[in-house]
């Protein structure tokens, strides 16, 4: 079994703060027995983080940045609203932009509390609207919409994870394919910001539906390979996007007296192990190995290589 974690790592200060702090023991003994075997690396400015591009590999998915099938991709393995294989489809989150002097931020959807009532009375608000531009909207959940249309196919769109509380303008989607979204996005301001469901929840404090976002656009031109081989674990995923450290930090030791300390025992029996640690910048496959003679000697002597690095990530 192949195991990715997730934003095992951000370039924040204060993930920096909280990395020196973690103790790990389990994953320090586990990366005894670890040798780096490939390694993914670019800017954290790419629209597919590392973690995306490395599923999106083993998948058989990956084509190039930001454009990776996602919605179809899980609508072909659930066979729902009548898909049929070469439709262009993409994963629509309704969400709350935050309008400041300078920018303008996309808050985490979680910060919504969404409710199905409030989420399927915001589409049908904005389905005509999508209609003109020949993309239909169908519903999945509060936070999930999708949409189907020709103009997704081939449309490069950053993951919800690169853009979530940050300013969404180096973000947008850009050339004549995407102008009609962003227009889109600019209606659905002016619409939603007098609409009834957002007094409502204004008027009992919760955030108002202003806007939405684009991902996972495109269509599937094959079969994907199946993921039951790849295990993704997404525990730091929310304190992370959170940036609650404390969070992110207890989650690093819960992965540590769990999922890594059972790993590094079946390394250290000569097992198999693979795990691929994914930052803002790099994925890293460590997979397990039997050390020479040499090795364990140096590593008696304190000199062990093998280790995660968070700038490297």
């Amino acid at each position: 079994m192949h195991y990715l974690i997730a934003f095992a790592a951000v370039g924040s200060e204060g993930c920096a703060r909280a990395w020196e702090g973690l103790q790990l023991p389990h994953l320090q003994r586990l990366m005894q027995r670890m040798a780096l075997v490939a390694s993914d690396s670019a800017d954290e400015y790419t629209q597919s983080p590392p973690h995306e591009r490395a599923l999106a590999q083993h998948l058989g998915l990956w084509t190039q940045d930001g454009q990776i099938p996602w919605a179809a991709h899980t609508l072909s393995q659930t066979h729902h609203f009548g898909y049929e294989h070469g439709q262009a489809w993409a994963q629509i989150t309704p969400c709350h932009w935050h309008v400041g002097v300078d920018q303008i931020q996309m808050l985490h959807p979680d910060g919504l509390q969404l409710d199905e009532a409030d989420s399927r009375a915001a589409l049908e608000a904005v389905r005509p609207y999508f209609a003109e531009d020949g993309i239909t909207l169908h519903y999945d959940s509060p936070t999930r919409w999708y949409a189907h249309s020709p103009l997704f196919k081939g449309l490069a769109s950053a993951s919800m994870d690169r853009v979530v509380g940050r300013n969404v303008n180096p973000w947008m989607s850009e050339g004549a394919q995407a102008a009609p979204l962003r227009r889109l996005q600019n209606e659905m301001q002016m619409l939603l910001y007098t609409h009834p469901v957002n007094d409502r929840r204004q008027a009992t404090g919760l955030l108002s539906v202003n806007s939405f976002w684009v991902s996972g656009a495109g269509a599937l031109s094959h079969t994907p390979a199946p993921a039951d081989t790849l295990t993704v674990i997404d525990d730091l995923r929310s304190p992370a996007l959170h940036e609650d450290w404390a969070a992110w930090s207890s989650a690093w030791q819960q992965l540590d007296g769990g999922l890594l300390k059972d790993l590094g025992e079946r390394a250290w029996r000569g097992g198999r192990v693979d795990i691929t640690f994914c930052g803002e910048r790099a994925a890293q496959h460590w997979r397990s190995f039997q050390p020479s003679l040499g090795q364990r000697f140096m590593h008696l002597l304190g000199r062990q290589a093998n280790k995660i690095s968070r700038e490297q990530l």
